[in-house]
């Protein structure tokens, strides 16, 4: 692990907000253990609570915690899209990444700087495009720095394009939102 992922790693930690690329788009991350970092991702963005956010890992168990029928989780598999797989929440997952509804939104990654993060962390991460609501993504450290001023705990490089959002399913209902 590179220097760069091991101070990210440090920050998460210790409850801070960074921004680092992920399978999609420039995100916004946090521990989910950490509701007052959850909470200042969604004052970064000036996101409703009500919205929610997406629980991003390199693998399923890191979901455990924050489902309320974990037999499900065998069904999220990653495509060739990224895919993102609402699940009924039980009553551990913060209804700040619940944005209040019963479900959670989970993506599963094979993200090398996901996967590493996860592993250092032993968690899922708190994931959200890095960018003002309604407003383009970063792709630079400029745009960041616009973005956020100085309220980033750590910034891991942007890369300089983002892919199409995910697919998002409703792993109970089969019903596909996008």
């Amino acid at each position: 692990m590179n220097f760069q992922t091991r101070f990210a790693v440090s920050c998460l930690k210790t409850g801070g907000v960074i921004s680092n690329p992920t399978d999609t788009i420039q995100g916004l991350t946090c521990l989910p253990k950490f509701e007052s970092s959850i909470a200042k991702i969604l004052q970064l963005k000036r996101r409703s609570s009500a919205k929610g956010l997406i629980l991003l890992a390199s693998d399923v168990r890191y979901f455990i915690d924050y489902v309320e029928d974990a037999s499900l989780l065998g069904n999220i598999t990653m495509g060739t899209q990224p895919t993102t797989y609402l699940l009924k929440a039980n009553e551990r997952a913060s209804k700040l990444l619940t944005g209040g509804f019963d479900t959670i939104a989970l993506r599963l990654t094979n993200n090398q700087l996901i996967t590493n993060l996860c592993v250092a962390t032993n968690s899922g991460l708190v994931s959200s495009s890095a960018n003002i609501t309604s407003k383009r993504s970063a792709t630079s450290i400029l745009d960041l720095k616009k973005f956020f001023s100085d309220k980033l705990d750590f910034i891991i490089s942007p890369k300089t394009y983002n892919t199409q959002a995910s697919k998002i399913i409703n792993l109970q209902t089969g019903e596909k939102i996008r």
